[in-house]
């Protein structure tokens, strides 16, 4: 793989100790090193092991769904660089959040919980699966049960009498925001879909992301073009025709990387495409700094206005860019140079604090250092946009059929908590269902009566 050789220093000295980030993009050591003093950085940030703390949660602001993020990025970190020092920590954040029925609806985030915070623990867990991470004791537990139950839970979910389609952004009726239908729900409902379909060589998995494309193009949440963007979300007044015309990172990433795992699975040449034209639309998010191309949150950072949620978002994009460029590899030289330049940039921000790596979320000015942000999205998208360098040094993820070894359970997730976040439109085959198990309940008392009465 084509590397663009950097070396960036930056220091602070504190009390008479240098702390520093070297990043030497061509050196597995240094990339190692970096991504260690950044990883520590980010579980500063983690209540879980701290009294009155919740296992899995990070500290307020940040909530539920990116702690699903990071934990999602922390476990590349330690199939990157065989690291398995953080195995029990986040093992026990993944299986502690499952909620009652194993679906990621947990108790305490049931009321307020929406479909892209489901979805980003259900990525969460499809990664655990694909890079054979530690698996549970439990089987009902086990990583790849977990993503299809999410799957499965949130298909439930999908909304006809609105807009023709779509997975609204909050489960609950109540919650600001259910009468929205967003990119980010719908992309992770695609993004799960198509992991599931190339790890379990299951064609209904591709049938739903399939129907989830569609219904995103057909609505006008996809633009289609030399260059395909994707925009926020509609609201569901006017059959959904005002799109709020947002473009984030982590939209683009989701879509851009289901598709590469639905090429990488079925060889459609359509899915090919759409990977590069997604791809030639995430030029948008990357800025041209005397040649390089950094990479930067273009809806909201220059004008200072990223919110604690966005300003983790280039962390998942970074991912997402990573796994493109395993399973499309033609996309790799772009993607590495874009890597690679964001990556010495973003260790050029991480000179802050009294630890002197905290890492800031300027990535563009990153001759002047630290720029004063702080938090756990920056830790975040510093880590991963580095530890990505890695991602062709390492197996590309894993499936059933070459080495993935969680164990499977297409029918997981049908428990209380899903006809309890929003109501059920049952087809004609689940009415047909439904009449058939009403029937024998009815003949199973008739029975018991002639029993009891004889």
């Amino acid at each position: 793989m084509r590397l663009y050789q950097t070396l960036v220093l930056t220091t602070l000295c504190i009390t008479n100790v240098v702390h520093a980030i070297w990043l030497d993009t061509n050196n597995d050591t240094t990339i190692r090193e970096d991504c260690n003093l950044i990883a520590k950085g980010l579980l500063d940030y983690y209540e879980g092991t701290k009294y009155g703390g919740t296992i899995g949660m990070f500290t307020p602001p940040y909530y539920w769904w990116e702690a699903g993020g990071a934990w999602g990025g922390l476990i590349d970190y330690t199939f990157f660089f065989e690291n398995d020092t953080l195995v029990p920590l986040i093992k026990a954040a993944l299986e502690y959040q499952t909620g009652d029925d194993n679906n990621y609806v947990p108790l305490n985030q049931s009321t307020t919980e929406g479909n892209d915070d489901q979805g980003f623990w259900g990525i969460a867990v499809m990664g655990a699966a694909e890079r054979n991470f530690s698996n549970p004791e439990d089987p009902d537990k086990a990583w790849l049960t977990l993503a299809q139950s999410v799957f499965n839970t949130m298909t439930a979910r999908w909304d006809e009498n609105e807009c023709n389609g779509g997975l609204r952004w909050q489960i609950f009726q109540w919650n600001s925001g259910y009468d929205y239908k967003n990119s980010v729900s719908n992309g992770c409902l695609f993004h799960i879909a198509a992991r599931l379909a190339r790890y379990t060589s299951n064609d209904t998995y591709v049938e739903w992301a399939e129907r989830v494309w569609d219904w995103m193009y057909g609505v006008g949440l996809l633009t289609e073009g030399d260059w395909w963007f994707v925009y926020d979300g509609a609201k569901v007044a006017n059959n959904c025709s005002n799109i709020t015309k947002y473009q984030w990172t982590y939209n683009q990433g989701l879509m851009l990387a289901g598709c590469a795992y639905l090429y990488s699975y079925t060889q459609d040449k359509k899915w090919y495409n759409y990977t590069h034209r997604l791809l030639d639309g995430s030029r948008v998010f990357f800025k041209n700094i005397s040649g390089s191309m950094v990479m930067y949150e273009a809806a909201c950072q220059p004008s200072g206005t990223c919110n604690n949620d966005q300003r983790s978002f280039k962390a998942y994009f970074s991912r997402f860019l990573g796994l493109t460029s395993v399973l499309v590899p033609d996309t790799e030289p772009i993607i590495t140079k874009w890597l690679v330049d964001s990556a010495n940039s973003a260790a050029g921000s991480c000179s802050g604090g009294t630890d002197g790596h905290t890492c800031g979320l300027d990535w563009t000015n990153w001759t002047r250092g630290w720029d004063g942000m702080y938090g756990l999205g920056e830790q975040m998208s510093a880590l991963e946009v580095m530890q990505n360098l890695m991602a062709h040094k390492r197996p590309a993820p894993y499936t059933a059929s070459n080495g993935g070894s969680s164990l499977s359970n297409p029918a997981a997730g049908y428990g209380t908590s899903i006809t309890n976040t929003s109501p059920l439109h049952l087809g004609p085959g689940d009415k047909a269902g439904a009449g058939i198990i009403t029937a024998i309940v009815g003949v199973s008392l008739i029975g018991t009566c002639v029993w009891l009465i004889l």
